[in-house]
């Protein structure tokens, strides 16, 4: 999350009375994350997370939020959009799209252990068969032909190491056939800091769904292993909790190794992309996207194969 709008005591007061949550007591920036405005809001109801909209366009907005509803409604812990007395769940604020979500207890870790990827497997394949009936979703803003697009466009703008990394990972993921593995709904963007803990180490909350989307669920557990997972251990226990709620098919087990490259690169490119077009704004987060970058080239160097 970050902060490109900044928005005053008395304008979110008038935005927040038709929810009905009572007088606004506080507001502050969150500086974290890469893609919209986010302040916590204390009212007299208590605390919740705002959020601006900067660039998602009003279908896709409509998708994110009715799925966050979907999913709490199943019982999974993610934020629910607190609709306004005509059932909308979002309203214009300082010429942006802007929504409030109840704020979920708990803090990220760091470090995580053999239990959290566990949970972490547990709950993302929950995910996956809760959002199984979800109707008509939009596709992964940032699936395969956004890597492709993305990464042709940025091409000339690397270091001679960098480009031929690219461009021999783009023809890499050019030449898989995917058509046979399962698809969903995904929530793509499931890094360490988008997944709260309470203090008795109970995974509480799954935050950011704005990359979400149609895609391949496997592609969701790679997305997790490459930050989560930082040996094969951690890898076996997320691997073996989420395929304890939805079995992994063969052709998925095949695939993992081009898997985890294709997340490696998705991020790579993501983080590629806002440093050659740097967005303005009061408080903004830049990730490094060198990380990326090496995980791919391990990646390639040295498969790892899906644990049996």
């Amino acid at each position: 999350m970050s902060v490109y709008t900044a928005v005053g005591h008395d304008e979110l007061a008038d935005w927040l009375a038709p929810l009905g949550l009572g007088e606004l007591i506080a507001h502050a920036g969150i500086a974290a994350g890469m893609q919209n405005s986010n302040y916590f809001v204390t009212t007299a109801a208590g605390r919740f997370v705002l959020t601006l909209f900067e660039r998602i366009e009003p279908a896709a907005l409509n998708f994110y939020l009715t799925l966050q509803e979907h999913l709490a409604a199943r019982a999974l812990p993610c934020p629910r959009p607190q609709p306004d007395a005509a059932g909308n769940y979002c309203r214009s604020l300082l010429g942006k799209p802007a929504a409030l979500f109840n704020c979920l207890a708990g803090s990220a870790v760091e470090a995580p252990t053999l239990a959290h990827c566990q949970q972490l497997g547990e709950m993302l394949a929950r995910l996956h068969l809760a959002a199984a009936d979800f109707p008509e979703p939009l596709p992964n803003p940032c699936g395969y032909d956004w890597r492709r697009r993305t990464g042709e466009t940025l091409l000339p703008l690397l270091r001679p190491d960098e480009q031929a990394l690219l461009a021999a990972e783009l023809a890499f993921q050019a030449a898989q056939d995917w058509s046979a593995l399962p698809r969903g709904v995904i929530h793509a963007d499931l890094f360490r800091d988008n997944v709260l803990w309470d203090n008795c180490g109970r995974l509480s909350g799954v935050l950011d769904f704005y990359f979400a989307g149609e895609d391949v669920l496997l592609f969701d557990l790679a997305v997790a292993a490459n930050d989560w997972c930082g040996d094969a251990a951690g890898c076996d226990a997320l691997l073996a909790a989420y395929a304890s709620l939805r079995p992994l098919l063969p052709v998925e087990r095949a695939a993992w190794p081009a898997m985890r490259r294709a997340a490696a690169l998705r991020f790579w490119l993501l983080r590629l992309e806002v440093r050659h077009s740097p967005r303005a704004g009061e408080v903004v987060t830049i990730k490094d996207p060198e990380h990326f970058r090496r995980l791919l080239e391990r990646f390639c160097l040295a498969p790892d194969a899906l644990p049996r």
